[in-house]
């Protein structure tokens, strides 16, 4: 059975970007190169993304023009992606994901494989969560303070933890993985 994490950046206040290009210029100032080797690591860890509607179509817009290792791993990768709106075909080696969302992403659990890699926090995930599919979450916190938008677990209820690993890095950012648990 393949594992599901959900990986999301935020500030310290549990702000997370989205497409706010002020929040993306603090965050990459503490990109230093041990986070980087995080990140790439993580990236490697899997062989397939899980995507909502709004990363999809961020990441299909940068992804496909950039170059090196990341890069070749985003574009190869592939992609489900969760949407009510959007149509076949979808481009940039992505799938979508018909019927009901929940289900769908039990049965790419079950295939055999590395993983599954969710990208940031939003609607997919709550469905995720409320449905027991979640395994890991990958918390990167920046030392800053945002102040306004989208934080990450807004509208998602209760949902209790368990902190398997800490580690720290040079920038000052942290990094914290997480095992949803579902009884208290």
């Amino acid at each position: 059975m393949r594992k599901i994490i959900v990986e999301a950046e935020m500030s310290i206040d549990g702000v997370m970007g989205g497409e706010n290009m002020d929040f993306w210029n603090q965050i990459f100032k503490f990109h230093s190169p041990d986070v980087q080797d995080y990140l790439d690591n993580l990236l490697f860890m899997p062989d397939a993304l899980l995507m909502g509607k709004e990363t999809y179509q961020g990441f299909a817009q940068v992804w496909p023009t950039r170059e090196g290792k990341m890069a070749d791993r985003i574009n190869s990768m592939p992609k489900y992606v969760a949407s009510r709106t959007l149509k076949e075909p979808l481009s940039w080696n992505a799938t979508l994901i018909k019927g009901d969302v929940a289900e769908e992403i039990e049965k790419l659990r079950q295939e055999a494989g590395k993983g599954l890699l969710q990208y940031g926090v939003g609607e997919l995930t709550q469905t995720m969560l409320k449905a027991h599919l979640v395994d890991e979450f990958r918390l990167l916190v920046f030392p800053f303070s945002f102040g306004e938008g989208l934080r990450i677990f807004d509208h998602m209820g209760v949902n209790t933890m368990k902190l398997v690993e800490t580690k720290t890095f040079s920038s000052g950012a942290i990094a914290l993985h997480y095992e949803p648990q579902t009884s208290v």
